[in-house]
């Protein structure tokens, strides 16, 4: 009997056969890897020995990687929900129709937007983030955790269906702002799991459908979609809330571009010049005039909330934050995958006074006061030489729009327009009393 291929000296190690168990251990990146080469191999007598050899792991290896691709497929194409169609139809939008993105950090929210039929981008639904990192503020250097703050374009290349977070997009990061002021890092996302550092991770299925609408977005013929990432919704009460914060000035910038998209609904035109942004107006002069009325309004109500007595705070964070909608869902052990550090969640947006508020004394009802001076009230008659009241003064273009306080009652208007009836006293008005003699010395 002739020796065994195994204990023959000879043998080679190439000739040991490859069972069908040992087969399956074969890692699916690898086969993934070789799957496709399978189609190129050149079949033949002519065939390679070692080629030869290898083709029945390759077939093996093929017919493994299949359904793990058709897994990735799938994901990547999975159809967005009837309810969410639903909702854009409602509003007169589709599925193909440009989208636009806006996040809001201290919320913990990531807003979706459509254009709608007269051009205007309308608002759909909210996805509540599972978990964003770092503080309030923009991104500044690779490795600083932040979660990034501005104005950024996504087109299709920055789509990655093979991502090891189920589904993601880069955001963009650092865009021409975070350039001009030394920003480093990269691939900061919106991603599935819980688990950020630097990004907003939102869990498997809702970046499923996020995936899905953007997707679907980008095949319709948008070039690249908008994603606006905030602080925190740019209201006057938040803007007067931190106005001395270190990132206030950054943030006025961020302000603007948000009460310019409140009030024309049109994708923003983003450009930075001088280390700061700048939109391009609108074509349609009615949106310039609602822009500016908008941000005067909303510069007004910041003052005024000052003046009021709001108080100046710095939220702070251990390490980012997180939705009260997951929150809830993970204490009752709800899986939403890896979560990162949970326990800084304790300390999330913690508000520390810089500037304590007060509240200004309201003015008296104005039946009260207006019955004070009143035609035959003690006070009616009394008034000091030289005073001349809110209403009677020239008006200032400059001064911020009159307060209640400071407007003339309308019995007084009343009494001086004459249209109340006769005094008790002369029967033909109010009775002049004391401020007659007071205007004759």
């Amino acid at each position: 009997m002739g020796a065994s291929p195994a204990a023959h000296p000879r043998a080679k190690p190439h000739a040991r056969r490859i069972t069908g168990t040992e087969s399956l251990t074969v890692p699916a990146r690898v086969c993934a890897g070789i799957a496709p080469r399978v189609a190129a191999i050149p079949f033949g007598p002519f065939m390679p020995p070692p080629l030869r050899r290898l083709l029945p792991v390759l077939i093996l290896a093929s017919l493994l990687a299949a359904p793990a691709a058709r897994a990735r497929n799938a994901k990547a194409e999975a159809p967005i929900p009837a309810a969410t169609v639903a909702l854009m139809q409602a509003k007169g939008t589709d599925p193909a129709s440009p989208v636009l993105f806006r996040a809001y950090k201290k919320e913990s929210e990531i807003e979706v937007w459509k254009r709608g039929p007269g051009g205007r981008f309308v608002y759909i639904k909210t996805f509540p983030i599972c978990r964003w990192s770092g503080q309030l503020g923009p991104k500044r250097q690779n490795g600083d955790r932040q979660t990034p703050e501005g104005f950024y374009s996504v087109p299709k290349r920055q789509m990655n269906p093979n991502s090891r977070y189920y589904l993601s997009f880069d955001v963009g990061y650092p865009n021409a702002y975070d350039r001009a002021h030394g920003g480093t890092g990269s691939a900061l996302m919106v991603h599935g799991v819980c688990s950020s550092m630097g990004c907003f991770a939102m869990t498997d299925r809702s970046v499923g459908e996020i995936y899905a609408i953007a997707r679907d977005a980008l095949k319709g013929g948008q070039a690249a979609f908008q994603f606006q990432a905030y602080p925190f919704r740019m209201t006057a009460e938040n803007m007067a809330r931190h106005r001395t914060d270190p990132n206030y000035a950054f943030w006025q910038q961020l302000k603007e571009g948000a009460d310019r998209f409140e009030a024309t609904g049109d994708e923003l035109q983003v450009g930075v010049e001088g280390g700061r942004y700048v939109f391009a107006p609108a074509r349609d002069p009615a949106k310039e005039v609602a822009v500016a009325t908008r941000r005067a309004a909303e510069a007004a109500r910041i003052a005024a909330l000052v003046h009021d007595g709001a108080p100046a705070v710095r939220t702070t964070y251990s390490d980012g934050g997180q939705h009260a909608f997951w929150a809830s869902l993970i204490s009752r052990g709800a899986p939403v995958g890896e979560i990162s550090r949970p326990e800084a969640l304790a300390y999330a947006g913690q508000e520390v006074v810089v500037i304590p508020g007060f509240r200004r004394p309201a003015p008296p009802p104005e039946a009260v006061w207006a019955a004070w001076i009143g035609p035959g009230a003690p006070m009616g008659d009394l008034r000091a030489r030289g005073f001349v009241p809110a209403y009677a003064r020239a008006p200032d273009r400059f001064a911020l729009p009159a307060r209640y306080a400071d407007t003339l009652p309308r019995l007084v208007a009343a009494a001086l327009a004459g249209a109340l009836p006769p005094g008790p006293e002369t029967g033909t008005g109010p009775a002049l009393g004391t401020l007659a003699a007071l205007e004759a010395h």
